[in-house]
């Protein structure tokens, strides 16, 4: 594990290898997992209070929260946690040698994590994110400003149902460039950046060199994976909609569309944790997806809110960000911001460069946001599931961790 910026993956409770499984070679005669041993059974890793972490099985010999004795000396007598007195006070504090505390995690630790790993490794997460809102905004203009001459917006007093099903027909593609574009450039940060959240959760320092040269050799992977996502989520949502659109009937289309909607939130919370589980564990695009879907199971609904929450807060944000250069845009209209109203403005090269500009910049400083929750989420689900928290303290140094029944009382 501490020859690459992630975790390599091992046998565990949700891959259908127990324990045991970690301490017996392969039969391949490859070489054992790297799994601790000291996992707890399956199921024990429930979701526990806010800043309570679920205790560990003592070790023969020592009692609830006891630690190591020393050389020489009698064993002390075991206590409570928090109360050396007796009486349930609490577990003591987890480890935290990076930006998250090693257990597992409420849903203020993953936005803190989030936005703590971009104000620590601002370098490495702005350059990347960047680069990818720039190419996508620079597409996304020339998409915008071929397509918009063939959109006829109808006058909203006059038009029936007819004119306005075909108006939704003509902004189809531009509309759904725009989403799936997006999504494209969310599922490449996510996996672009991963080893940087890695790194932050260890306490490591990460430069945009590092980042580079984790991110290279999975390059071909990380395409793959992205097409897969790409094509899922097409699928998903176009399907639906296309016999309505086919038939011209609006009543078909709209119910075709809340069936895209459904559909397309199923596929992005299920599949939302393969682009760190392919960086970190450095497995096949098939492997992660299918990585994702079993880390995900069980908890679908937690990851959908903690998505929508963050989805919701980086919205607010980015609008916030945007709304100067709009109201600079509209300034240098042509028809002033009459023609914002009337979306005749948005055929206009300047208008349309000064909004793209502030698109950038609302997607660079909004996005890493997005991108380290959902990372944050994939070491969440498997320090629940598979007490990762004992492999990520080895690979931070921290002493002693996972050896006694309590964390390390070094721990912050």
């Amino acid at each position: 594990m501490n020859d690459s910026p992630g975790w390599a993956a091992p046998g565990s409770p949700s891959d259908g290898q127990g324990p045991d499984a970690a301490q017996q070679p392969p039969a391949d005669g490859s070489a054992p997992s790297k799994w601790s041993a000291e996992q707890p059974p399956p199921g024990q890793w429930s979701s526990p209070a806010a800043g309570q972490t679920p205790p560990r099985q003592p070790q023969q010999g020592t009692g609830w929260g006891s630690y190591p004795t020393p050389p020489g000396q009698q064993p002390a007598a075991p206590y409570a946690y928090g109360n050396p007195g007796g009486g349930w006070g609490g577990p003591p504090p987890a480890s935290k040698p990076g930006v998250i505390p090693l257990r597992p995690l409420a849903l203020g630790e993953i936005l803190d994590g989030a936005v703590a790993t971009l104000r620590g490794h601002w370098r490495s997460v702005l350059s990347v994110s960047l680069v990818i809102a720039a190419l996508s905004q620079i597409a996304l203009l020339a998409v915008q400003r071929l397509t918009m001459d063939s959109i006829t917006v109808p006058d909203s007093s006059s038009a029936d149902p007819a004119e306005t099903l075909r108006t939704l027909r003509d902004a189809l593609p531009l509309y759904g460039f725009d989403y799936y574009l997006e999504i494209l450039g969310l599922v490449l940060l996510t996996a672009l950046l991963a080893p940087v959240v890695s790194r932050a959760v260890l306490g490591q320092t990460s430069t945009p060199g590092d980042t580079l040269k984790a991110v290279r050799p999975l390059a071909p992977r990380m395409l793959g994976l992205t097409g897969l996502l790409l094509l899922g989520s097409l699928a998903a949502g176009m399907l639906p909609v296309l016999p309505g659109l086919l038939l011209g009937s609006a009543a078909l289309t709209a119910l075709g569309m809340l069936a895209s909607f459904a559909l397309l939130a199923w596929f992005y919370v299920t599949f939302a944790l393969a682009p760190p589980a392919l960086m970190l564990e450095r497995g096949t695009p098939v492997a992660a997806l299918k990585r994702s879907a079993k880390l995900v199971k069980g908890a679908w609904w937690r990851v959908f809110g903690i998505s929508l929450l963050t989805w919701i807060m980086r919205t607010i944000t980015a609008t916030v960000i945007v709304m100067p250069f709009a109201g600079l845009s509209g300034l240098l209209a042509p028809g002033g911001f009459s023609s914002l109203i009337d979306g005749s403005a948005t055929r206009d090269w300047t208008v349309l460069i000064i909004t793209g500009i502030g698109a950038v910049v609302a997607a660079t400083l909004t996005a890493p946001m997005q991108t380290g929750v959902t990372t944050l989420l994939y070491v969440d689900q498997r320090i629940r599931r598979e007490a990762l928290d004992l492999e990520l303290a080895r690979a931070a140094g921290v002493e002693g961790y996972g050896t006694t029944g309590t964390t390390s009382p070094t721990g912050g």
